[in-house]
Formats: C-alpha cells, structure tokens, sequence
C-alpha cells in the first residue's frame, strides 16, 4: 500500500465546521489540565461569561449558558431531552438536513411532534406557522435551524419568534452555523433556548456545544430529562455549585475556545467577524459567476455562512475529481446534502480571508481548466446578498 507524504502545510477548510483554526487556537491545546483544578474551573466560569457578553444578554437579564460535551446536535437534543414536558409537543420548521435532523431526534426520543416542511430554498412559512399554533393547542414548543447549512438558507427567526410569542409557545433556535458570525437579537426574536457549537463562527475546534437559555425557564423543567447525560439543569445545577462538569470535560477543546472567544472579541465581536464573513462570501460567488457556477439559492435567502453551488453546466463536470484536485492544492470544500440536485458547498466561515477566497477561485480556475472544462461567465445580472 503506497503512503501519501503528508502535507508540508495545513489546508484551508472552506467547510461550515469543522473550520480553519488560527495558531494561537491550536497552540492553546498545548496544556495538559486537570477537570476540576481551580484554574480549569476558572477557564470555564470566564467562557460563560464571554459568551454570556457576545451574545448581548446576561445573567441580571435572567439569562445563562450551559456548556455540554458532544457536538452541536448533542447540544440540540439536550434541549429537547430537557425542556419538552412529557405531555408535550414540538412544532419544527425544516427545509434541509438539520431541520430533519431534528425530527429524527424527537422520534427517537418518543417526544410528540408536528412536522411544518418546506423545500430546501424556501424560507418557513410564517402563514402556516400561524395557522398551526392557532389550531393545534397541544404545541408546547416551536423549532427551527437559523441557518440550514444543507444550502446557507436563512429561516427569518424574528418573525418566527414573533409568531410563537404571540401564541404563548417557546422557542427552540438551532443557530449551530451563525451565532457568532451574524447578529442575532434575543429579545427581538423571543428567543427561550438558542444552541450553537465551538467549531463554528466563534472559530474553535470541535467537542463541545452550548444552550443559552432563560434561567427561570429552564429550572422549571427540573425531572423532565429523558437522559442523564444530557440533562441540561443538572449541568446547570453543577456549574452553579461548583463551577464543574458533571462529567468528564473536553479540557483541551475549552481551552482552544476561551481563546477563540478573546480573538473574536479582538476582531470587533460579532460586528466585526459578520464583516469579515460578508466580505468572504461577496468574494466566492462574483468569482463563482464568472467561473460559470450558479448559487443554489436566491440572494435575498442567502447567508454569507456557506454557499450551495450547482454543478457546472458541462455535462461532463465530476464532483469527485473536482474536490480531490481542490483538496491537492490545499483547498477542501464541502459536498453537497441536497437530494433533488446536484450540488457542493463552500464555507466563508473560520480563519480565512478574502485574499484566502481569490485563492480558492485561482484553484478553481485550473482545476477547471485540467479537466477540459470552459470557463465562461453565467450572462445573468449577480446580486450578492449583503445582509
């Protein structure tokens, strides 16, 4: 068996997580420490606090954060093991993966649940949200993924929010891929439990989520867990007493994240990192346009997080030799998750540049070449979306 040489640099990761990492991150993982040694103790109480500040709610507005172990869709069925009462139900919007994801959650978990669906380039439909809170009192709960990483698709959570307010619900927001890179409002968008992961636009590496979440709210739910590891106000609980996991912790990960939280902070906080990723994705697709690639999505839909592409429109294009000259060059993107059409993904998120995206575009451009394909410009005016 032949052994490839390993590379003599990282490659970029154009992917919505896990993501390109700065050095200062990664250099962060260095040190060995101890779960319950006062100066991890300490890590994890400053972690909360940042994120508690970057979010722009506190815990003298009512609000806190629990850490929990596992990916971000360990934190997204903590919350569902944790706050929908047994005689509850969910309502969930999904117009991709992670939406459906969610309905798989609360079958496996028995939770009783309504299925609101649209296609994978259609906003949640705030009429039939509506209409099924008006008609169906037995819902307990509404969900919804913020940015549906299937396309880069943008459910509009306010107007949601608005919605399950005004009908007495709560709200469930999976904001796995933008917390961090956009503005979000929590109190604009009624916002009761909003879960996002360390591997995202806070730019950290994997092994940990989080769930911000109103304080009173959540210790109500005090015996509704369907999971002892999962439950989110006994991890809540534990951090108040002592300020430790009730389990064992990724030490390294949190280290990594608490400096990924200064960096963010360092670049202007959200403002500035949803900056940073608008200008990214302005970048990819005027390139991708003049590459002869089409956006999945219409613009007015579209979020600078990641960018769903259609294959080329030579017959002829290959996805698969297509991604591997890519990754040779040093420049990983994402297959696609549609199941109606072909499609592959790119990231603006993580530590990457503009200068990182014209790169990727030079990429492209010779791939495309070595594979005999014509590169000719799509004739139709480009509107990037600029939210």
């Amino acid at each position: 068996m032949k052994t490839k040489l390993p590379l003599a640099h990282d490659q970029i990761l154009f992917t919505p997580g896990p993501l390109t990492t700065s050095q200062t991150v990664r250099q962060a993982m260095l040190r060995d420490v101890g779960s319950w040694h006062g100066e991890f103790i300490e890590v994890v109480g400053d972690i909360r606090q940042r994120l508690l500040k970057l979010a722009g709610v506190s815990k003298e507005n009512g609000w806190d954060v629990v850490l929990m172990q596992g990916s971000g869709t360990f934190g997204v069925e903590s919350v569902f093991h944790s706050v929908v009462p047994r005689d509850g139900r969910v309502a969930v919007i999904t117009n991709g993966a992670y939406g459906e994801r969610m309905i798989q959650m609360l079958s496996q978990a028995g939770i009783d649940h309504t299925v609101l669906r649209e296609s994978e380039d259609t906003p949640a439909s705030l009429i039939e949200l509506g209409d099924c809170l008006a008609s169906d009192k037995a819902v307990t709960h509404v969900a919804v993924v913020h940015c549906e990483t299937t396309t880069g698709l943008l459910n509009p959570i306010e107007k949601i929010g608005q919605i399950v307010r005004n009908h007495g619900k709560k709200f469930i927001v999976d904001a796995m891929s933008s917390f961090g890179g956009m503005p979000i409002d929590f109190e604009k968008a009624s916002i009761d439990y909003l879960i996002s992961s360390a591997n995202k636009c806070i730019e950290g590496v994997p092994g940990f989520s989080f769930v911000f979440c109103k304080t009173a709210e959540l210790m109500k739910c005090a015996g509704y867990s369907r999971s002892l590891s999962l439950d989110l106000v006994a991890q809540l609980a534990a951090f108040e007493k002592d300020g430790k996991f009730r389990y064992t912790p990724p030490t390294h990960v949190l280290m990594a994240f608490q400096q990924a939280l200064i960096e963010i902070e360092m670049e202007g906080g959200v403002a500035g990192r949803h900056e940073r990723y608008l200008a990214n994705h302005k970048a990819l697709v005027e390139g991708m346009w003049r590459l002869g690639f089409e956006p999945y999505l219409n613009p007015s839909i579209q979020s600078s997080i990641i960018t769903a592409f259609h294959y080329h429109r030579e017959f002829e294009f290959n996805f698969k030799e297509f991604y591997e000259k890519l990754a040779i060059r040093g420049q990983v993107i994402y297959p696609g998750k549609l199941t109606r059409v072909n499609t592959f993904r790119i990231g603006n998120i993580g530590r990457i540049f503009p200068a990182d995206m014209h790169a990727l575009l030079a990429a492209i451009r010779d791939v495309l070449l070595e594979m005999g394909i014509n590169i000719s410009p799509l004739n139709q005016p480009l509107h990037v979306n600029l939210e």
